[in-house]
């Protein structure tokens, strides 16, 4: 059996047993760490047992690294501290020679002199003065080693120098700002909740603008969504030009004052032109309305607006899909998909509509029918005798605004039809079953343009405005 014998920080005596199988000790002064062990003792040479107090690790200072001892037992009725030089020798991948002087340890791989031990006892002792080892201050700075590592964040560089132990002055450490880690890694910083509640309606109004990638059969680019906070009812605006959102800001102003006799306190709204201009700013000023603008590029910051745009979208691109109507219907699918909006629960209150939370009544359901459906509404008014036929087949558009009524595009002509009279059939949809779209498409002049409030209680018709 080959010992040495070491001097540690405890005062006692280290023996390095080739014979042992782990490290042990009688104290944990020494110790960087000490856990609980998963042994409950050690067994000595007689057979008797002592038992084991905790297991941690240490290290010794080298001229290249620090060497490792780890798990150590640590048991306090042992009389000599024992290191296992295969244990040491595997975990800091060294060698140990020894000669009639003492003991050198080297690096397996390069065989370079790493510590150099004087012994002339008996035992192979640790007394002697190791190999030269360089003063902290000539060591690499934390910061070199977070250059040299390409800027890793801080977590994970000191997760690596402790857990690679490598050797750092950590006294220079003084969290320098890195620029290159602001110019190579910026990041969006994380939006908290949103704290800010409104306590009645039209407090508080959200408002954003969405562009069709093609213009809709009545001539419609844009339309303009308005979400109040506090009853989450949608209004939705189909526009020519970006130009009408103010005069549509005055009128739904209007509306909000005849009909509900209520203020605006605040919009919240992009940075957009159409937004954010002298006649808008005037307007507000006059009275007393507050704009607050998200910041520029941090949509996040106008989430719900977006979110509103986002579910609205969805909708009509299903109605568009399940009725096979072509993408220039996105109008009049936006007007059905804005009433349907407020009828249904929303997520911030699923046991109550929006519809409900403003107007303190529930919807109709019994008139909602399928969007496109065909449909063939009473033309005996109109018929050209008393033979012509009563009805016609139709397409079903929504609802009409300034009347109690439905909205039906006849399939040969294009026309719209307003009428009570109608009769559905719902399982069938006109556009799946004709390869081109009507002849005489509808345009502005004789299609009404949608109008995004719901049914049943008009404001006059150049306000372009229709409550619900």
């Amino acid at each position: 059996m080959n010992n040495f014998a070491a001097q540690g920080n405890s005062g006692t005596d280290w023996i390095f047993d080739s014979g042992a199988s782990s490290h042990m000790s009688a104290s944990s002064n020494w110790l960087s760490s000490c856990t609980k062990s998963p042994f409950p003792s050690i067994i000595l040479g007689d057979g008797s047992s002592i038992p084991i107090y905790c297991v941690g690790q240490a290290q010794l200072p080298s001229s290249t690294k620090p060497l490792l001892l780890r798990d150590v037992l640590v048991a306090p009725a042992l009389i000599k501290n024992l290191i296992s030089v295969r244990q040491f020798t595997c975990d800091n991948l060294v060698s140990a020679e020894f000669d009639p002087f003492g003991l050198s340890v080297k690096d397996y791989l390069t065989k370079a002199e790493i510590a150099r031990f004087n012994s002339s006892g008996d035992l192979y002792s640790l007394n002697g003065v190791p190999a030269a080892t360089p003063p902290t201050s000539m060591l690499a700075s934390v910061d070199l080693w977070h250059r040299r590592l390409g800027h890793p964040n801080p977590a994970v560089l000191a997760s690596m120098l402790s857990e690679f132990t490598i050797p750092c002055n950590r006294d220079s450490h003084n969290s320098v700002f890195c620029e290159s880690c602001q110019l190579g890694k910026h990041v969006r910083l994380p939006f908290s909740s949103s704290s800010s509640c409104s306590t009645y309606p039209f407090e508080l109004i959200h408002c954003d603008l969405w562009t069709s990638p093609i213009a809709s059969v009545s001539g419609f680019k844009y339309y303009l969504v308005i979400l109040d906070d506090f009853t989450h009812f949608v209004w939705t605006f189909p526009l020519r030009n970006k130009s009408e959102v103010h005069s549509l800001f005055l009128n739904f102003q209007r509306y909000v004052s005849v009909h509900f006799f209520l203020p605006i306190r605040f919009i919240q709204c992009d940075n957009g032109r159409e937004f954010d201009n002298i006649k808008n700013r005037t307007f507000f000023l006059q009275h007393g309305i507050l704009l607050r603008f998200s910041c520029p590029y941090t949509s996040p910051q106008n989430g719900k607006a977006e979110r509103s745009l986002r579910t609205l979208n969805d909708i009509v691109r299903t109605l568009l899909i399940q009725s096979s109507m072509p993408p220039k219907f996105w109008a009049e699918a936006l007007h059905m998909a804005t009433f349907l909006l407020n009828i249904r629960p929303s997520k911030t209150k699923p046991n109550t509509t929006p519809y409900y939370s403003l107007f303190l009544s529930h919807p109709d359901y019994s008139a909602v029918r399928v969007f496109g459906c065909l449909c063939f509404p009473n033309a005996y008014a109109t018929s050209a005798n008393k033979l012509s036929p009563r009805s016609i087949p139709c397409a079903f558009l929504g609802f009409s605004d300034e009347h109690k009524g439905y909205r039906c595009l006849d399939l040969h002509t294009g026309h719209v039809h307003v009428s009570r009279h109608v009769t559905f059939a719902e399982h069938i949809f006109p556009f799946s079953q004709r390869t081109t779209t009507p002849s005489n498409t509808p345009s502005s002049a004789n299609t009404p343009s949608p109008r995004p409030f719901q049914l049943y209680t008009p404001l006059p018709a150049e306000h372009n405005l229709s409550p619900p």
